[in-house]
């Protein structure tokens, strides 16, 4: 059985907060690519475990 916990990210193209769903069996230490809810701008997201909890890293799709 795995966990999911909702989070939060910064865009960092608008700057508007996005709700992301995340499974931590299959998506902690993956890079994955997802749009912003607001301004439909591609993230790149890395989700990892910082030894306190989940952290979600997210950076513009074009660095």
């Amino acid at each position: 059985m795995s966990l999911s916990s909702a989070a939060k990210f910064e865009c960092p193209y608008c700057m508007a907060y996005n709700d992301l769903e995340i499974d931590e069996a299959n998506d902690l230490g993956q890079e994955q690519i997802v749009d912003c809810q607001i301004c439909c701008s591609p993230i790149e997201l890395s989700v990892i475990d910082n030894g306190f909890g989940i952290e979600i890293i997210a950076k513009r799709d074009d660095d």
